[in-house]
């Protein structure tokens, strides 16, 4: 079956939210907790989105939505990339490596150097396509039970 990316637009980012809610709740059993912080992930975003900088994405399939990346400015040369998420019932389609790819793209068009991004440990899947796109782990907070590794792909420029 196949996919296609587009920009946001308005009632993606209610859906990112409640995707990550409800798809975490049941996989991890994280609480309402974290359905806050990615609210105000996706708020930040917003409230300081650089167009030229910064950008999202949202995976359809036959019209419905199925993943979403974000990648916005840490630092004048690093990029992060946030909120990826594929829906169960689309994983195995490439539609995770298409979304970290179309950051990358995007971020070496832009100028980036570096692309940073926070992840729990336990995610293999979503750990496995940053390692097949070049990541590599820099650093690990075994008491952070969100995010407790932290990832970084170089690009280089020439």
């Amino acid at each position: 079956m196949s996919f296609a990316l587009r920009p946001l637009r308005p009632g993606d980012l209610g859906w990112v939210i409640e995707r990550h809610g409800a798809l975490y709740a049941a996989d991890k059993g994280w609480d309402l907790r974290f359905e806050a912080l990615v609210a105000g992930i996706a708020a930040d975003y917003i409230k300081s989105l650089d167009p030229a900088r910064e950008n999202a994405w949202i995976a359809e399939r036959d019209g419905e939505r199925v993943g979403s990346v974000f990648l916005v400015r840490r630092e004048a040369t690093v990029a992060q990339l946030r909120l990826l998420l594929v829906e169960p019932s689309a994983r195995g389609l490439g539609i995770g490596a298409r979304l970290v790819d179309e950051c990358t793209r995007f971020a070496r068009a832009t100028g980036y150097r570096t692309i940073r991004l926070w992840t729990n440990g336990t995610l293999l899947s979503a750990i496995k396509i940053y390692r097949a796109a070049g990541y590599r782990l820099i650093a690990e907070d075994p008491t952070d039970e969100y995010g407790d590794q932290t990832w970084e792909l170089a690009l280089p420029h020439g």
